[in-house]
């Protein structure tokens, strides 16, 4: 494991090293970071005390669709936070972790060449304020004695875990574990796809390539590859 008192973006810098041949396993940490991002480019506010860390995957011809390393990570970082929590860990499609509906991890999955980079980041120690959702820390949850370091351990031996049945076992066990640890059916949403079309329904599942299955009031079913999910 790698760590840098301050970067950028600990996924820039992990795209860097993906072009002078780091392995992967690779993780790489920052203990601030002056660039974070999340999706859809929004910054990701990254001050002392949180885990801000990137790892990558060197893709193969057998592995499963590389966008579906998202579920691979959700099912590790869900596990990492779950037991440190007060409230209810729950998964939100595509990339977020909640508990009790506020979020306390994301994830960026970011292609680069023949691998994709990895990138997390957890509320430990504090979360920003004055967002227009719920947020929370794993210290706003009582599990005061978090530390990024040894969180990044766990976290690594996690992400180890479920890669290894990504690859071994395909894609229907992650998805598996994944619906038992997400919203469950028929929770109320919205999406908004990158086109802006604003789409409301309830959760119905995940297809078997990982893409999100909304449910429409006319009973009909749409598949959303991407896009900002809102539960409501």
């Amino acid at each position: 494991m790698r760590f840098v008192e301050e970067t950028g973006s600990t996924n820039a810098d992990m795209q860097a090293l993906v072009g002078q041949g780091v392995p992967e396993g690779t993780w790489l940490r920052a203990g601030r970071q002056t660039g974070g991002r999340g999706r859809m480019g929004r910054s990701w506010e990254s001050v002392d005390g949180n885990l801000y860390c990137s790892t990558l995957v060197r893709l193969s011809a057998a592995d499963p669709p590389p966008h579906s390393l998202a579920l691979v990570a959700a099912n590790a970082v869900h596990a990492l936070i779950a037991p440190l929590c007060t409230g209810q860990a729950q998964i939100k499609w595509p990339n977020d972790v909640l508990v009790d509906g506020a979020k306390i991890a994301g994830i960026l999955l970011e292609r680069s060449g023949d691998a994709v980079v990895v990138g997390i980041g957890v509320n430990v120690a504090s979360h920003p304020q004055g967002l227009d959702r719920p947020v929370t820390s794993l210290h706003a949850q009582k599990a005061s004695a978090a530390e990024a370091g040894a969180l990044l351990e766990r976290l690594a031996e996690l992400f180890a875990h479920w890669l290894a049945i990504w690859r071994a076992q395909g894609l229907d066990p992650v998805r598996t574990h994944w619906l038992l640890n997400a919203h469950p059916t028929g929770t109320p949403m919205r999406v908004v796809p990158p086109d802006g079309d604003v789409i409301e329904g309830t959760f119905d599942t995940l297809d078997r390539q990982g893409m999100l299955i909304l449910r429409l009031a006319n009973g009909e079913s749409r598949a959303i590859h991407a896009g900002d999910i809102l539960l409501i």
